[in-house]
This record gives structure tokens, C-alpha cells and sequence, in this order.
């Protein structure tokens, strides 16, 4: 049988003594978080992540990110961090930020198909971070079925989830709504792998050599000047493009030159909504993109934290948007 707490205010006792004993006993608990609410588990207990991922109606091969209280519990968990991720942690963390990361070999956990690699946020929730220091690491992925929208309000989730869960801490309806921006720092630069409440700008302030797949590959000053914007448009993303002026009106009138650099279709990071963490829908690439690129293996993202989340390129992370 579930319980419900309030989980603001100052009168806490009881909410945190129910879900620190439920997260001890091995039992799931549901969270706000600063994008969606979160179901969690302590991180090191196999048989709890088991759980979880059974609530949501997920595979091992959709591991769920985690999430810690502090930054400085960064290395413990982590190894090998880049100093340009360290910069975007410090920048954005607590915050709406997930980076996978290669996992500490010493650690005792099985967060599932992870392929060595482990998802870590600190959220921007301050009683949640409260509990997290109660709590240790917890693996967490957003509270809904696996295919559903991401909850915004404990009663969404309780109404998906159930008696599935032990604990639900009611920290009233959540105002982000966007899911975190994951951050792959494994490679030799950090790769954006989802673009969520972070801007591909926003990351680019902080670390400027920042790649992703997920922006298109052009501008429209690119194309000579004599080809009229009407030819390229039919290749570019209408929703770019200001949805009062339809892009044909706006090919027809203007040689490419003309056209402001700041209207630019490809200049304007595409930002993909998405469910940290954590929602679980994919990024949907662009029609050119999926034709030029082989589809990506089904594996780990880590996902970020109460967000939404899926498997990338086999590393951990969460990163459907509605899920």
C-alpha cells in the first residue's frame, strides 16, 4: 500500500523519515526534481533498480541515470571526468545538466546495461537534494510507464505507477517540464547526445568545442547568392522558420542575401523537448540526417535524472522525452 507525503514547506520530518526507510528496505520512491517528477532507487541495490525498471515497463538495455546531492560527489562515481565537463558541472550544476561519464570500476552497483559508463545530475530541487544527502546516490528515471508522458504532479505519477511504488512525496506540480540536456564526456570532446532545457548556445558558452548530431549541418548564407532562399527551403526544418511567415512567402521575396544571418535556418540550435530523470521518447533527427546516418545502437544515455531516458551508442542515459 503506498503513502503520500507534502513535500514542501518546513514540516519535512515525516516525508523524509518515510522515504529514507522505504529507499533502505529496497522499495521505489517518486520525487520532484526541478524538470519532472523522478522515480527513485538506492543505486546500489540490484533487486531496487530491478524494480524500477519493471514500474516503468523498461529493459536493462534503458538503464536509469543517477542522482547525487553535491557536485563534489562527482569523482567518487566517476573517472577520467574532462576538465571541459568539470566546467559545464560547475556551471550548471544543480541544474538541469546530465553527463555520462566512465563509472568507477571499485563500485558495487548494477544500474544495468550500462557499458561501463554511469549518467549523473545534481537536480535544482532543494528538498530533494536534502533527501538525496540522506539517501546516498539514487537511481532515478522519470515517473511514468515507459511510452507515457512525463508526470509534472505526484498524482500523475501515482496514477500511472501505483502500488508499485512505496513512498510518493507530493512537492506540487513541477515548473520545468523540459527534461535535463545530456552531455557525453567519454569522448575526446563533450557531445551533446539530447538537447533539453540547456541550449546547444548554452553549453557552447561554457565549452565552445561542444558537438552534437542534432543541429543541421548548414546556414543559409552558405548558398550562393544568385539561388533564391525558395530552393533550399524545401530542405530545412519549417518549424525554424517564424510561424506566421511560411517559409515559401519568405523564399519568394528575399534573395538569400537579404536575409538577416540571425533568421538563419541552421543558425538556431534545434532544442529538442524531451522526460533526468527523469521521459523517454528518441530525438528525431531530420529526414537528410537518418538518410546519411546509420541508426544509432539501442543502448545506454544515462538518463538524467528524473528526465526522460534511453540507451545511445551503448552508454547509460535517459533520453525519450516522454518518458
Amino acid at each position: 500500500m503506498s503513502e503520500r507525503f507534502e513535500f514542501t514547506g518546513d514540516d519535512l520530518v515525516g516525508a523524509y523519515r518515510a522515504a529514507v526507510d522505504a529507499i533502505e528496505a529496497g522499495d521505489l520512491v517518486v520525487l520532484p526534481t526541478d524538470t519532472v517528477y523522478g522515480i527513485a532507487a538506492d543505486a546500489f541495490k540490484a533487486d531496487a533498480v530491478q524494480r524500477l525498471l519493471d514500474a516503468k515497463g523498461r529493459g536493462r538495455d534503458m538503464p536509469p541515470p543517477v542522482l547525487i546531492s553535491v557536485v563534489e560527489s562527482l569523482d567518487a562515481l566517476a573517472t577520467d571526468v574532462p576538465d571541459a565537463g568539470r566546467k559545464l558541472c560547475e556551471a550548471y550544476w544543480p541544474g538541469p545538466l546530465t553527463v555520462i561519464c566512465h563509472a568507477q570500476g571499485s563500485l558495487m552497483w548494477d544500474l544495468g546495461d550500462t557499458q561501463g559508463t554511469v549518467a549523473l545530475r545534481v537536480p535544482d530541487h532543494e528538498n530533494t537534494r536534502e533527501l538525496l544527502s540522506r539517501t546516498g546516490p539514487l537511481a532515478v528515471s522519470s515517473a511514468n510507464k515507459s511510452g507515457q508522458a512525463a508526470a509534472l504532479d505526484v498524482y500523475d505519477a501515482e496514477a500511472q505507477l501505483g502500488d508499485s511504488v512505496a513512498v510518493y512525496l507530493d512537492g506540487d506540480e513541477v515548473t520545468g517540464g523540459q527534461p535535463s540536456t545530456i552531455v557525453d564526456l567519454t569522448g575526446d570532446v563533450p557531445h551533446v547526445v539530447r538537447i533539453g532545457a540547456l541550449t546547444m548556445a548554452q553549453i557552447r558558452e561554457i565549452v565552445p568545442e561542444a558537438t552534437t548530431d542534432l543541429e543541421p549541418d548548414a546556414v543559409v548564407e552558405d548558398v550562393p547568392t544568385d539561388e533564391p532562399v525558395q530552393d533550399k527551403a524545401e530542405d530545412k526544418p519549417v518549424q525554424d522558420v517564424p510561424t506566421d511567415e511560411p517559409v515559401q512567402d519568405k523564399a519568394e521575396d528575399k534573395p538569400v542575401q537579404d536575409v538577416p544571418a540571425e533568421e538563419s535556418v541552421q543558425d538556431v540550435p534545434t532544442e529538442v523537448s524531451v522526460e533526468d530523470v527523469p521521459t523517454d521518447g528518441p530525438v528525431v533527427a531530420s529526414k537528410e540526417e537518418q538518410a546519411e546516418e546509420p541508426k544509432p545502437d539501442e543502448s545506454v544515455v544515462a538518463g538524467a535524472e528524473a528526465e526522460g531516458e534511453t540507451t545511445v551508442d551503448g552508454k547509460a542515459a535517459d533520453v525519450r522525452p516522454a518518458d
